[in-house]
């Protein structure tokens, strides 16, 4: 399926104010979707993303014989196969998503079967060899071609390891975790750095039982999932470019509602507090063990101030790295980011096109090997965007136009749609012109 490239005119703003709720979070979506697919019984989840990437995991259970209903547009239903998957031959299209591959890969290990895994031409060049060392580790058969999709899965019963992941990754440690699920025995991951822990959470809210020490989380197998109701927390990575938009005007007013605050992600919070952000947390609750709470959000009257991003922080930030890059010049001292070389392996090289995109707007900017440094104190002006197919950078350098001089034109904006459907219509609610 080819999309028909779409650009579209961001026009400067003069303000942003308002209220917003925002699409469900897509960590979370995907992985309640997969443990759905797989418990027994039925489960219902409410505010379930819309972007393209959580459908392409329901498209794969659906394949694999659960009961997909979608019952509205944001809710589905869905009837696990009770941790059985048919026999068979099976080929599981997870087009643009890197994160149904990873993770459904150790889903789909332990069981008996042949999986072929593909996907768009843009997954088909990202990284896969991360998720085949461990899962071969633990006797499974995968098949790559140079490292990269298409991905053979000849599946069939494993044993339980001890792994520590080379580079931190919340997918490849929810891989192993959900291999060692279906596997005997003690099944333990160990990482330097702390990685989102959406995985645990979500698997204890369908019944699994995990134990977790300072670096390492342990699943022992097999257990079986029970299915469960939920509603699915608003998306942070979306939220930050709301967030970033309300940083660039003294005098902004921004809430945004029922908003996933896990703390393996709400580092951003403290980064734009630590650039001179107001930001007040109100109404926190959780809700199967994620945090939920309403962030309100202003900008503070004398002007943003200057950060560094790296290491741990760096890892943590992964997403919204672009975004707050993007802001960098309208700060007063900059923005520098280090350790952050795996933005260059994501939808795209991240870094060479913030950096790309930056200087089109006539900001100056260094570019390295796993960073950018971004001067504050300067004057952006309207410029044509090339988004890269990158849904991030899309919807990054819209937030750099609202404060740059003239129109900006975002070639490509329809790579948004991917993650974030709802994206430009809610900027237009919330951007006073």
């Amino acid at each position: 399926m080819h999309t028909a490239v779409q650009e579209r005119v961001i026009r400067p703003a003069r303000n942003i104010v308002g209220s917003l709720r925002l699409p469900g979070d897509k960590s979370i979506s995907h992985r309640y979707a997969m443990l759905g697919g797989f418990a027994e019984g039925v489960s219902r989840f409410t505010n379930f993303s819309t972007g393209a990437d959580c459908a392409s995991t329901l498209a794969c259970l659906r394949a694999l014989g659960a009961k997909v209903n979608r019952t509205g547009a944001d809710s589905v239903e869905i009837t696990g196969v009770a941790g059985r998957v048919g026999r068979g031959d099976w080929t599981l299209d997870c087009g643009n998503s890197g994160s149904t591959m990873r993770m459904i890969s150790g889903l789909l290990a332990p069981q008996q079967g042949r999986f072929t895994l593909i996907g768009d031409a843009s997954l088909s060049q990202r990284p896969m060899e991360r998720i085949r060392k461990p899962l071969e580790a633990m006797g499974a058969r995968l098949t790559l071609t140079d490292g990269h999709a298409p991905l053979i899965i000849d599946g069939g019963s494993l044993k339980a390891i001890d792994y520590t992941t080379p580079v931190p990754s919340a997918q490849v440690k929810s891989c192993v975790l959900l291999a060692g699920l279906q596997t005997v025995g003690m099944t333990t991951v160990r990482e330097a750095v702390r990685t989102r822990d959406h995985s645990e959470l979500a698997l204890r809210a369908f019944g699994a039982t995990l134990t977790r020490a300072a670096d390492s989380v342990s699943i022992s197998g097999p257990q079986a999932l029970r299915a469960i109701d939920a509603e699915v927390p608003g998306d942070l990575s979306s939220a930050a470019f709301f967030l970033c938009a309300a940083m660039l005007f003294p005098g902004s007013n921004l809430v945004v509602d029922a908003l996933g605050l896990n703390p393996t992600r709400a580092s951003l919070l403290d980064v734009l507090t630590a650039l001179g952000a107001h930001i007040a947390v109100l109404n926190l609750e959780e809700k199967h063990a994620e945090l939920v709470g309403t962030v309100q959000i202003s900008a503070p009257d004398e002007g943003l101030g200057s950060t560094e991003i790296s290491g741990l922080l760096a890892a943590q930030l992964i997403d919204e790295l672009p975004v707050l890059a993007a802001i960098g010049p309208y700060t007063s001292g900059g923005i520098r980011i280090r350790g952050a070389r795996e933005l260059r392996v994501k939808e795209s090289d991240r870094i060479a096109l913030v950096a790309k995109n930056l200087r089109a707007m006539g900001a100056e900017v260094e570019e390295f090997e796993d960073g950018l440094d971004v001067p504050g104190g300067q004057t952006l002006h309207g410029a044509t965007i090339d988004a890269g197919g990158d849904h991030r950078i899309a919807m990054a350098f819209s937030v750099a136009a609202l404060r740059a001089e003239g129109d900006t034109l975002i070639q490509g904006a329809e790579s948004a749609a991917i993650s974030f459907p709802e994206f430009f219509d809610l900027l237009d609610r919330v951007a006073e012109r």
